[in-house]
């Protein structure tokens, strides 16, 4: 019965079947990397990349190449894992959604009879600042590439926000604007694509006491110095609650902090011995 409820809950505020893969724990950094030579990614954007993003994409190549067979919620949470440690990465990639994932089941980023594709991708390096960063950008263009190359996402499907003068500047407005967006234009059978590499960070917690750690996570967009950091409070008002029921999201956050940067219901991550808990 206390399952159920808090299902019926969950459904109640939370419409859509979101998923999202996370860099690392709550507790962890993620991280940039200079040379993501060594995940072997066709035709890579660039030679930096975030760990996090490099990985699940050697995965994905990994099932869809037929390197691999098809690989379920939980060989791709422990593959990710394999691949972080073997290059001698700590940082634990986890797995959240707004519904009991089946971690058995087939993993993919959209559903095969979605009825419409879309994608907003983030990527912020930081440029000229203290806190710069390498391979934000190159993360956004290695996802588009298996976007339109292996899932057959049209370019127009696809929205970047990126501080590279080129595309729209990842503002803290312009994040929150594209978000809503988003939610607003999406319907039932929908199958939408987020990514954010960036920095993420976290603050003590504010208003409901809904932390088990007592703080807030947040990504931080490029005027951040100016304009604060996103919390994952906003994140979920923003574009978690308003997306229509029967629409299937799935996110991938690389950045640091970012465990449950969208604050879902049910949390996976791998442990030692393989396992997702």
């Amino acid at each position: 019965m206390l399952v159920s409820s808090f299902l019926s809950r969950a459904t109640e505020s939370i419409p859509a079947e979101i998923t999202l893969i996370s860099g690392c724990r709550d507790s962890q950094y993620s991280s940039d990397v200079s040379n993501i030579s060594e995940f072997e990614l066709p035709d890579p954007a660039g030679r930096s990349g975030g760990a996090c993003t490099s990985a699940l994409l050697r995965v994905l190549y990994d099932a869809d190449g037929g390197a691999a067979p098809p690989t379920s919620s939980v060989d791709a949470l422990c593959s990710m894992r394999e691949h972080l440690r073997a290059l001698g990465f700590d940082q634990v990639p986890q797995l959240s959604s707004s519904r009991p994932a089946d971690l058995r089941g087939e993993f993919r980023l959209v559903p095969q009879d979605a009825s419409r594709r879309h994608a907003l991708l983030i990527g912020i390096n930081y440029g000229g600042t203290s806190s710069q960063l390498r391979g934000c950008h190159h993360d956004v263009g290695n996802v588009a590439r298996y976007l339109t190359g292996v899932l057959g996402f049209a370019e127009g499907d696809i929205e970047i926000l990126a501080d590279d003068g080129i595309h729209t500047a990842p503002t803290r407005d312009n994040i929150l604007r594209a978000y809503r967006d988003l939610a607003a234009r999406s319907a039932a059978g929908d199958g939408i694509v987020c990514s954010y590499s960036g920095h993420g960070g976290r603050l003590p917690r504010v208003g409901a006491d809904d932390e088990p750690d007592g703080y807030d996570e947040t990504i931080v967009p490029s005027d951040a110095g100016a304009t604060g950091q996103i919390r994952d409070d906003l994140l979920f008002e923003t574009l978690v609650v308003p997306m229509p029921a029967g629409v299937r999201l799935f996110f991938l956050m690389d950045s640091c902090h970012s465990g449950t940067a969208l604050d879902l219901p049910y949390v996976y991550q791998p442990d030692d011995g393989g396992t997702a808990a």
